[in-house]
């Protein structure tokens, strides 16, 4: 059972002896020419005018939130329109539509709730 698994762990292995390798050896033979232009951050060829970072408003992270999770609240679609077809042949065709109705109405009201409550604005 153990023999099973044992070229992947050899893959592993080698997969990460030859990235560590390779990372040793540009390390060692790469040339080193340090300049303090080399450190500035690069502002596609013009002079860089103030700080590299700037704060992002709450509001960003925010949306970034909520898109996220409507975004993952997608994925349980696919599994659905997959075991839909073998349940509908069995009769339970309207016990999964129902029951998606019923996420989908659950997620609009989440929106909805997001969208009055001014979550979605950008000001």
């Amino acid at each position: 059972m153990l023999s099973d698994y044992l070229p992947i762990a050899l893959l592993l292995v080698l997969a990460v002896g030859l990235a560590l390798l390779v990372a040793v050896i540009s390390t060692l033979l790469g040339p080193r020419r340090p300049a303090l232009r080399k450190l500035q951050p690069y502002e596609s060829g013009m002079t860089p005018i103030g700080q590299a970072q700037r704060r992002l408003p709450i509001r960003f992270y925010l949306i970034a939130i909520l898109f996220i999770l409507f975004d993952i609240e997608i994925v349980f679609f696919l599994p659905w329109a997959v075991v839909f077809q073998p349940f509908l042949k069995l009769g339970y065709g309207g016990f999964l539509l129902l029951e998606m109705l019923i996420f989908v109405i659950i997620l609009l009201v989440g929106y909805v709730y997001l969208w009055k409550k001014g979550a979605l604005e950008w000001q």
